[in-house]
């Protein structure tokens, strides 16, 4: 039988909660008072991505200058338009209250590990149920977020241990590429955008009746396609 995991490390937008439909607005909004309408192609392009590095790539795709001040402004607007839409209800995505009730009934332990900002993730909490979580890490608490699998290093650390006896559980290929490349075994659930299928992903269609013998299973998958350099 695979290995118990020790924790679940959790993604939050489009995983936990459907708020990526609340972030959808606030960028299409900024595109707009910059005088461009944003294609799906940008916007998808932008899902799971730190906010800096999110902000460069929606500059770039409609041809605006991303100076500093550009950046900082935007950085700004986005805060305030989402935390307006956050202090409404956040809606869930399917299963996933039901799996952290799982998870902790069954001792294990975890965190939240978001590329969001503190000062907005801690809405989400607020919807969560901070008790569900051990620790949680945001974007702006690490020098690179997801793709840079630095965050998840530190959620680990920060739970006192190995990222290789963890599960990550994410929706994007951004933070896949991040929870693969600390080690983690990983759960995909795609949510907005399509992630590709690569060695030691194990996908789902949503977290409906997730269960510890899919974490074992995701473990599993991780060391069958790396071998012993997982462990």
């Amino acid at each position: 039988m695979s290995a118990r995991p020790a924790a679940v490390l959790w993604d939050m937008d489009g995983t936990l909660l459907d708020s990526e439909k609340l972030w959808d607005i606030a960028v299409r909004e900024l595109a707009r008072a910059h005088g461009s309408e944003l294609t799906d192609e940008i916007r998808h392009a932008l899902i799971g991505a730190s906010g800096p590095n999110a902000l460069r790539m929606l500059f770039a795709g409609i041809g605006v200058e991303a100076t500093p001040q550009v950046i900082a402004e935007a950085g700004d607007f986005l805060e305030r338009r989402v935390t307006e839409l956050m202090l409404g209800p956040i809606p869930w995505r399917p299963g996933a209250k039901d799996a952290l009730a799982m998870v902790r009934a069954e001792g294990l332990r975890c965190a939240l590990v978001t590329n969001t900002k503190r000062s907005l993730t801690e809405y989400g909490l607020d919807t969560l149920g901070r008790d569900f979580f051990d620790t949680s890490v945001c974007g702006d608490e690490v020098p690179h977020g997801k793709p840079d699998p630095a965050i998840y290093r530190k959620a680990a650390d920060l739970l006192g241990l190995d990222p290789i006896d963890c599960v990550a559980i994410e929706d994007s290929p951004t933070g896949a590429l991040a929870a693969q490349g600390a080690g983690c075994g990983l759960i995909v659930i795609p949510c907005e955008i399509a992630v590709p299928e690569a060695p030691g992903r194990v996908f789902r269609e949503s977290l409906v009746g997730l269960s510890v013998a899919d974490l074992r299973a995701a473990l599993a998958a991780r060391d069958e396609h790396f071998g012993s350099a997982a462990r």
